[in-house]
């Protein structure tokens, strides 16, 4: 099966060619375009490209191009003064290094991406006319399948779609009629010769799905319920077969993942904007050089021509000028040093080794540790506004657990004095192991066989859509629509009433051990406008019950007056309950009249068979016996968040972090998770919902708000339009919450990119599945949490770690270190620089403009590198000006680099200019020193070796003296830096001015004797203490005055607010419409043999009924096979494209 050609709306996709199998990779997988394979690229290089991707993006940073464009320079020998090796041995080092370390990231990330592959996943019928793919259960599907058959009734298939959509609820497929009886019959599916499948084209929409399939003389209409998508997982269903339709970048998942682009830190463009100023400072400085010397030349220059025989070189002024203003350009250099970029990429490596070193970011249980995947974004932790988070197994672990319970106007599952004693099941052998609830007074009810106590579990046991699976005796999986449903089977299965099994007829329970088979005669199914779900069944003693689960808001507007005053108790309760964040049910029963309930089932079968507003009429015959009902009580269930949740999202609240939550979840669900993490508290008076559909709905939402207090708003999907962005921004920026619901992974994406450019602010985007890698992509940092929900996210991520509590520690501490220490890394580095090379600029005035450098050449080549290369260095590695103790009391110390105020453009001319007066002080109180000045001796000591001796040595030493003012935080690595580099210089110093090195390299070490000569001078020493002294004393003072006026941080509450609210949780506890259709028409029942048959069935008097379509009802006059189940003929039950038009 593979493509022959792609039309402007339509794909098609063919079987019965031999021709256009080129290819072995077209035996693994069914491409739709030739010559297209399954695999996905994560990676951003492959060998080929690799080198002329990485120059170009580090040919991006304006440093490396202004270097380039300086070797050049250096190549002409009429304009440099300084030998090329000079600048292309630490270009060719920086883009040696950066490049390794780019491969070295992106070969890590290819080789997680390796690890991903599913073995359950295989071919198997590899031939040049077919090839089908066979799935097992639990697997990850790796491309978008049309589901041929499988190893459920009717081809049905079970599947969870957390990575596209997070949602961990069940949803059902099914496959044609005509490919379902093909089952798992290997010759069948090998003689599978459809002849084509014309498609829509590949697309990011993820519920929608147009196609037709043309087989044997026949078109069979193709859509989204037929497909099982790329990042779906099997479920409930041993196997099944599929026929790939999109495969590799053209899934609907791939297709929503977004483009990987190169991520920059606002610092890295900020420096790129200061690179080009100082080059223009420098053109600048080259300028005023250049026109100096052409002025010289003509005035003084002129009158020294006949002695160096330049009259027939360079005669003309303004050409020796011209010259010389390379030459300074050339010279001046170093206010951009080439080893910056070296020492920043050196800093960010260290940094991220500490983010993968650090022991509290390691989670035991699963043995993972946090994982830096780049090394480039280190200090944009420390500058994060706004976090983007997903919710399923993010912010919770997608468990759901049966916390507590009222019956009857008592509570259960209260802790009593702080006890944790796990309640006993050992009674039932049918117990779930896994099962905790601490509150034993329970089992005793149950034991003593109070009726209402014994009523609330056995409406639990009957009142769902569960399926059981029971592979070996006992051994009980249940699989339910939503984790809710699951979580309150689970439990009433503890307290002895077991669910365990079920036909289109019936439900079998356990209850204490005792067989029960009750009658199921209809299915009053949930949906978003019911908010609750009942059934009607026949106990074994002939009686009628109606069991019902739902909001309490609804249910209790349906009770019988006699349950007012159990209704207020129960009510409390609910508040309790909700008070902590757990989503909670109430829970009704009613004994129906037989003759009530006959003349019931009469309408409700001809309104199940109407044409006109069939769903209104059923609706309202549902209403009309769900009324005058018994309360029994209500459940309390805790959607468990992951440890340190709430805790950790308090703290990124109190450093002035926007939490944005963005799910696939309905409204309900999203709220009620926001009040359990702490992102929704009661003291926000005002939560309202951005729910217009034109821009005048949605301006009247904000002008209402704007006259209001309000701290929270919902997002739905449609807000994203273009033409309502600015509002939603205007709107959304003003409060201290937003949750969007109901967004495809795309839409993820688009709600951080808004915010990206509208605010401008600096983003953060973490969560665990496929349907987050788009908005993880796009936001400034990714985090990807490894999850239940596979690593897609973790392989597009910046970082990776287990726990959302984790992300405090990585920006509080590791971002906001790293911003710290990089910001005063650079204002150090610019520092030295321009009191390095300014020397230069001062000394030209004093030289006849003559392009002459100060210091040896030697000294020019290892300042940066060697002398105080080391010290700057581990201040940038090891400083913390609080430690991390501190960092997590104080979340407001993390402001500033939201304010971007220890590094920007202020701060850097603050430092240039501070680097301007110390080149100056360096200088001029040298050399005017140096005019007067006489040996101990008595004679002259001003000659220029020694006076740049003098100079270089007030230099090293002023530097080392403001690295130490700077360092907040020594070490033992501090100390042996900054002495061990001062005793280098010296030792270097002394040994390049050695006699004997001058005898080996005359031409290249022609400053003899200099060190010795000039420091073992007083004078030198003197002058050397009063520069560092001038040099340093004013910024000790203004720091003193500073640190005067100084208040530190305050303590913040980090205190969790508890919730006392009396909004209750209106969970509705299913995603999408119920299962009730589905299990009342028996598809979903494999059809049992008479030695699998445990349990004897009642002969019903009337099949259940539910909400089921006029093709339902027509089946219960169509054939019934030999085992009382019913099932349609093929020709009923499949509808071709011809039918459709033909009606």
């Amino acid at each position: 099966m593979m493509c022959v050609h792609l039309k402007k709306l339509t794909k098609l996709v063919k079987s019965d060619s031999k021709d256009f199998y080129n290819s072995e990779l077209l035996l693994f997988f069914i491409c739709v375009i030739s010559p297209q394979d399954n695999r996905i690229k994560t990676a951003k290089y492959n060998v080929f490209t690799f080198l002329p991707i990485n120059l170009f993006e580090q040919f991006q940073r304006f440093a490396n191009a202004y270097f380039l464009v300086l070797l050049i320079l250096q190549l002409i020998p009429e304009i440099s003064s300084l030998s090329w090796f000079t600048t292309i041995v630490p270009l060719v080092l920086v883009l040696a290094i950066t490049a390794v370390k780019d491969a070295t990231d992106d070969y890590t990330k290819l080789f997680h991406c390796m690890d991903l592959d599913d073995p359950s996943m295989t071919s198997i019928i590899c031939d040049f006319t077919h090839t089908i793919l066979s799935i097992s259960s639990l697997c990850c599907l790796q491309a978008d399948l049309l589901l041929l058959s499988s190893s459920e009734p009717y081809g049905l298939c079970y599947i969870e779609t957390a990575e596209l959509d997070g949602e961990t609820n069940l949803k059902v497929r099914q496959a044609l009629t005509v490919t379902s009886d093909l089952g798992d019959d290997v010759a069948k599916l090998a003689d599978f010769n459809g002849k084509e499948v014309i498609c829509e084209p590949p697309n990011n929409k993820l519920d929608k799905f147009t196609g037709t399939l043309y087989w044997k003389d026949n078109k069979y209409p193709l859509d989204n319920e037929k497909m099982l998508l790329r990042g779906c997982v099997l479920r409930n269903t041993e196997w099944c077969f599929g026929l790939v339709i999109f495969a590799g970048l053209q899934t609907k998942l791939m297709q929503n993942c977004g483009r990987t682009t190169f991520k920059r830190t606002s610092i890295d463009k900020l420096m790129n904007t200061l690179v080009l100023w100082i080059f223009g400072f420098l053109i600048c400085m080259g300028i005023i050089l250049a026109i100096g010397n052409t002025i010289w030349e003509q005035k003084v220059g002129s009158n020294f021509w006949e002695y160096l025989q330049w009259k027939e070189l360079t005669i003309n002024a303004v050409f020796s000028g011209f010259l010389t203003f390379w030459s300074y350009v050339i010279i001046l250099n170093t206010v951009v040093p080439i080893s910056l970029y070296v020492s920043v990429e050196v800093l960010r490596l260290g940094h991220s080794y500490f983010i993968n070193w650090d022991r509290r970011m390691y989670y035991s249980r699963k043995d993972t540790p946090a994982e830096a995947r780049t090394t480039t974004l280190n200090e944009e932790l420390g500058q994060v506004e706004f976090i983007f988070s997903d919710k399923t197994g993010t912010l919770t672990q997608n468990i759901m657990v049966f916390n507590k319970c009222s019956i009857n106007g008592k509570t259960y599952g209260t802790l009593q004095h702080g006890l944790t004693m796990v309640t006993d099941f050992s009674f039932n052998p049918l117990m779930d192991r896994k099962f905790r609830f601490h509150d034993s007074s329970l089992v005793e009810a149950i034991k003593l066989e109070e009726p209402l106590v014994q009523e609330f579990f056995r409406l639990l046991a009957l009142c769902h859509t569960v399926m059981p699976e029971e592979r070996n005796e006992g051994e009980l999986v249940y699989q339910a629509q939503s984790p809710d449903e699951g979580a309150l089977v689970t439990a009433a299965r503890n307290f002895g009433f077991v669910f365990r099994s079920r036909t289109p007829e019936t439900i079998t329970l356990y209850e204490m051990g005792q067989a029960v088979t009750y009658q199921l005669l209809a299915i009053l199914d949930f949906n978003n406008v019911r908010k609750r779900m009942s059934v009607i069944v026949r106990n074994p003693k002939g009686q009628l019950k109606l069991y019902s689960k739902g909001a309490d808001t609804i249910l209790f507007d349906r009770l019988d007056p006699s349950n007012e005053e159990l209704m207020f108790t129960t009510s409390e309760h609910l508040n309790e309950f909700a008070g902590e964040g757990l989503r909670t049910l109430a829970l009704v029963y009613k004994d129906l009249d037989e003759d009530v309930f006959d003349e019931w089932m009469k309408k409700l079968l001809f309104a199940s068979t109407t044409l006109e507003n069939r769903e209104e009429k059923l609706g309202a015959l549902y209403e009309e016996i769900e009324q005058g009902m018994l309360l029994l009580g209500a459940t309390a269930i805790e959607d468990k968040l992951q440890e340190g949740v709430p805790e950790t999202i308090a703290c990124l609240t109190l450093a002035n972090i926007k939490i944005w939550v963005l799910t696939g979840d309905k409204l309900e669900t999203a709220m009620n998770i926001g009040y359990s993490c702490n992102i929704l508290r009661d003291d926000m008076n005002e939560v309202f919902i951005i729910s217009g559909h034109t821009m005048l709905e949605n301006r009247r939402t904000q002008q209402r708000q704007n006259q209001q207090r309000f701290v929270c708003c919902y997002l739905k999907a449609h807000a994203l339009e273009a033409d309502l962005e600015q509002i939603l921004v205007d709107v959304a920026c003003l409060c201290k919450t937003v949750i969007c619901c109901r967004v495809t992974p795309l839409q993820k994406a688009l709600v951080v990119e808004l915010i990206k450019r509208h605010k401008r602010a600096v983003t953060l985007a973490i969560g665990d599945g496929a349907n987050d890698v788009s908005m993880i992509k796009t936001a400034h940092i990714g985090v990807g949490i490894s999850g239940q929900e596979g690593m897609q996210a973790v392989l597009a991520s910046d970082y990776s770690f287990a726990q959302f509590r984790y992300l405090q520690r990585l920006l509080l501490v590791h971002g906001r270190w790293s911003y710290h220490r990089m910001c005063n890394f650079l204002c150090y580095f610019f520092y030295k620089n321009f009191a390095f090379t300014l020397v230069h600029f001062w000394y030209g005035f004093l030289c006849g403009f003559s392009a002459q450098t100060v210091y040896d050449q030697w000294f020019i080549t290892l300042f940066n590198i060697v002398y105080t290369s080391l010290p700057v260095l581990a201040m940038g590695l090891f400083d913390q000006d609080v430690n991390e103790q501190y960092s997590l009391r104080y979340p407001n110390l993390y402001r500033p680099g939201q304010l971007n105020q220890l590094f920007n453009k202020r701060k850097f001319f603050t430092c240039t200019l501070q680097g301007v007066c110390t080149s100056f002080i360096l200088f001029f109180i040298s050399y005017g020193a140096f005019m007067t000045a006489v040996r101990d001796d008595g004679a002259h000591i001003s000659d220029q070796q020694a006076f740049a001796v003098t100079i270089a040595t007030s230099l090293v030493i002023v530097s080392s003296v403001q690295i130490g003012l700077d360092t907040n935080y020594w070490t033992a690595v501090n100390h042996f830096f900054i002495w061990g580099s001062l005793a280098v210089y010296f030792a270097i110093l002394f040994a390049m001015h050695s006699d004997g090195i001058f005898t080996i390299f005359p031409n290249q070490f022609p400053f003899i004797g200099t060190a010795r000569n000039s420091l073992n001078q007083k004078i030198v020493w003197l002058v050397i203490l009063l520069t560092t002294v001038v040099c340093i004393m004013p910024m000790v003072a203004v720091r003193f005055i500073k640190a005067t006026r100084r208040q530190g941080p305050q303590e913040q509450n980090l205190r969790r607010v508890r919730r006392t609210s009396s909004r209750r949780s209106a969970y509705a506890f299913a995603h999408q419409q119920g299962y009730g259709e589905l299990i009342t028409s028996g598809k979903n029942m494999k059809v049992p043999t008479s030695s699998t048959s445990t349990y004897p069935l009642s002969s019903p008097a009337r099949g259940p009924i539910g909400t089921r379509s006029v093709t339902d009802t027509t089946r219960d006059q169509t054939e019934t096979n030999s085992s009382g189940f019913r099932r349609e003929s093929d020709q009923n039950q499949e509808v071709t494209v011809e039918d459709l038009e033909a009606r």
